[in-house]
């Protein structure tokens, strides 16, 4: 049973307010998708990677996986109308080449996921069916139902912040991803893969994934993702400067 990342650059971007979709803007000289994509080239964990892409872009984005050598990358096909939709197409794509498989949902704009945290998420799925990844809360957690007046405060030490990748057996999640289409076509409050598991009575097991690991939505966001980047830059090369101080 083969490793397949799923991953989503269906999004047009709106809140991040650029001309071109936020998954295709450079950082570090590299579009955002294609920092996304080599992480998943690089695990020689994952087998083969999907890509669900607005369908315009197909072409485009063709033209990069090609310019970077991203030869694990399988199908690359066109989004649904939510974020949902993409994910059951994506799933279908791979019901096509696939009995079975361990598959992992991630964001196109989530470029800063750790190697060490994929491995785990598919761990995770082998050993227990599923693997979500989470960090701790480390601010205070308040709930609202007006968005105006304090009316819950939870524990701090049982609140965690769900991220990607999420990881699953692709047949249990299709399975829960037909039922749901029947009642809810349009996936009404349904946010995420672990959602509709969750609603459907499936145990998600928690993987603690790496600090960092944003989702690039905002213009702040993207600010972060630059200085993550660079700050990596800069620790390559103090390693180089460092190994050749010492004749290596």
């Amino acid at each position: 049973m083969k490793n397949i990342a799923i991953i989503f650059a269906g999004g047009a971007g709106q809140r991040m307010g650029a001309e071109i979709p936020k998954q295709f803007l450079k950082v570090c000289g590299r579009e955002i998708i294609i920092h996304t994509l080599e992480l998943f080239e690089q695990n020689p964990n994952i087998d083969e990677i999907y890509v669900a892409c607005i369908e315009e872009w197909i072409p485009y984005l063709g033209k990069l996986i090609t310019k970077y050598d991203i030869d694990k990358v399988k199908r690359v096909f066109p989004g649904g109308k939510t974020g949902q939709d993409s994910i059951f197409i994506g799933l279908s794509q791979v019901k096509k080449d696939h009995d079975d498989a361990v598959v992992l949902i991630h964001d196109g704009v989530r470029p800063l996921v750790s190697q060490e945290t994929i491995d785990k998420c598919i761990d995770s799925v082998r050993s227990n069916g599923t693997g979500i990844t989470v960090t701790e809360a480390y601010e205070t957690p308040i709930m609202s139902y007006n968005g105006e007046n304090v009316e819950a405060m939870p524990e701090r030490k049982v609140m965690y912040t769900a991220q990607a990748p999420q990881g699953f057996l692709l047949n249990d999640l299709l399975k829960c991803h037909l039922a749901e289409r029947q009642v809810n076509p349009n996936y009404d409050g349904i946010v995420d893969s672990c959602g509709l598991m969750f609603k459907y009575g499936v145990n998600c097991r928690l993987v603690k994934g790496n600090r960092g690991n944003i989702k690039v939505t905002t213009p702040e966001d993207f600010y972060a993702l630059l200085a993550n980047l660079n700050m990596k830059d800069y620790e390559q090369i103090s390693i180089l400067n460092e190994n050749k101080g010492r004749g290596r």
